[in-house]
């Protein structure tokens, strides 16, 4: 067989991601072959491929060594791809939220952090850090209908926070008001004067005994 030939015939393993391991989610799966192709050589990283559930590592015949090598890599990682961290792209494609929604939920600790990741972006020297999610939590919510329950606490609580607001903006109104005492008219100024006008004598006199 020419050379040219004997090149062109693949070296192809594949495995299948469980439905445990991608939750349903494509972008999941798309991670998990980002980690893949984050352990195994660089030289190797663009012979691994996802093809729906299927990772697909394919290199020509010529690269057994290589092949190999990436071989026993991917099929270690595998053993336990199940556990991997969920990232924040991915939980939010699980559970169908949005950014703000994970933010908050974070924030008020009822999306519970299994700790951070810190990673460089591609081409770059800047580096992120973001929380990352253990898998049996994000299950969980999904399994439980969590995030409808939550979504409905938050509504409930925007209203509430609503009326309190008004509440208060009121109560500030009514605080602001003058509370000086209505005058009199000139007419019952001297209605009252005429009243009270000689009271001394008369006591003096004894006439109120």
């Amino acid at each position: 067989m020419p050379k040219h030939e004997k090149n062109d015939v693949e070296l192809i393993r594949t495995w299948t991601l469980s439905s445990a391991a991608t939750m349903g989610s494509y972008v999941r799966a798309k991670g998990v072959l980002q980690e893949l192709q984050s352990r195994v050589p660089a030289t190797s990283k663009k012979s691994l491929a996802l093809d729906g559930s299927d990772i697909i590592l394919a290199m020509p015949a010529d690269d057994k060594a290589a092949f190999n090598a990436a071989t026993a890599i991917v099929a270690k990682a595998m053993m336990d791809i199940e556990t991997l961290p969920v990232i924040p792209r991915e939980i939010q494609d699980i559970l169908t939220i949005k950014t703000s929604e994970r933010h908050r939920w974070l924030a008020d600790g009822r999306l519970p952090s299994a700790g951070t990741r810190t990673v460089r972006l591609n081409g770059r020297a800047r580096r992120i850090t973001f929380h990352v999610f253990d898998p049996k939590v994000v299950v969980d919510l999904l399994d439980r209908g969590a995030i409808d329950e939550w979504r409905e606490d938050d509504v409930s609580a925007k209203a509430e926070n609503r009326r309190q607001a008004a509440y208060r903006a009121k109560l500030k109104r009514t605080l602001k008001k003058p509370t000086t005492k209505p005058k009199r008219s000139a007419k019952q100024s001297d209605a009252a004067a005429t009243e009270l006008r000689g009271w001394d004598e008369f006591d003096i006199d004894g006439l109120l005994r």
